[in-house]
This record gives C-alpha cells, sequence and structure tokens, in this order.
C-alpha cells in the first residue's frame, strides 16, 4: 500500500512539474488554439466592404487596423438567434473577410457602429460573436462610406 502512495505521490509530481514549466512557445501555442479574435495575414483573406471587393492598399489598412483592434467581449449565440447576429440592423457599414487559420477556412461578418465593432466568425456550420474596439477602423469605415455613397 505504501509502495503505491509513494508511486503515485512521484508520478503526480512529475506531471505537476510538466504543466508548470512549459516552454513559452508550447503555451503561446496553446492559447492560440483557443483565440477567438486572431491575427489576419494579407496573403491568405479576401475582403469586400458592402459586397465591392477591396484590393491594394486599402485591403492592407483595413486589415491591419481589424489586427490591431481591441477585444472587448464575447456574445452569445443561442439558437435560433443566428440571423440576428448575420444581419444585423443598424450597422452603418459591414466588411466580410474569407480567411484561413491554420487549415481552417473561415468567414468573418464585421460590423461596424459608433461605439464598437461587432464580428461574428462563422466557420464550419458554428458562429461566434464577439465585439472589438478600433477607433482608426470605425473613423475610416464612416469616411469610406462617404465616398462610395
Amino acid at each position: 500500500m505504501s509502495t503505491t502512495a509513494i508511486v503515485l505521490t512521484i508520478i503526480a509530481s512529475i506531471i505537476k512539474l510538466l504543466v508548470s514549466c512549459l516552454p513559452t512557445d508550447a503555451v503561446n501555442w496553446i492559447l492560440r488554439k483557443f483565440d477567438l479574435h486572431f491575427e489576419i495575414s494579407h496573403a491568405d483573406t479576401s475582403l469586400t466592404m458592402d459586397g465591392i471587393p477591396l484590393e491594394g492598399e486599402e485591403k492592407l489598412q483595413v486589415i491591419n487596423h481589424f489586427n490591431e483592434a481591441k477585444f472587448l467581449k464575447k456574445k452569445h449565440i443561442f439558437p435560433g438567434n443566428e440571423q440576428l447576429f448575420l444581419h444585423p440592423e443598424g450597422s452603418e457599414t459591414s466588411f466580410v473577410f474569407d480567411t484561413k487559420q491554420g487549415k481552417r477556412e473561415i468567414r468573418l461578418h464585421v460590423f461596424i457602429y459608433n461605439d464598437r465593432i461587432d464580428v461574428v466568425k462563422q466557420y464550419k456550420k458554428k458562429l461566434a460573436a464577439y465585439s472589438l474596439f478600433s477607433d482608426s477602423l470605425q473613423k475610416r469605415s464612416s469616411t469610406d462610406l462617404e465616398t462610395i455613397i
């Protein structure tokens, strides 16, 4: 009985030591797997604003502003409410990012308001929604909308 307790104590100590002393790269890799707001690369992304495709310098600026945006909070999507998040009322500007995260194809619907940015992340048949804050992207979208109209 005492040998079993000693062996279990040693095994538990080794597991505790391994978990608490992971290298920084391993911890960052694990955390990136669960990121809701991830960084978008320019090469793997196509971007449309209100149905109009963006290319070149405009696309790079919008992606950079999106990557620099601050995460505010996650929103919960209840079954049956998916269309309310995909087609909200009152949004001034909407962007659609078609991108890749690893091997997954992801579509980001970005709706810009005066006080926040709502993002709906769509992959496979799953949806996740969250809010961001980016002063530069909010100002840029209002001026872009005025030049289109």
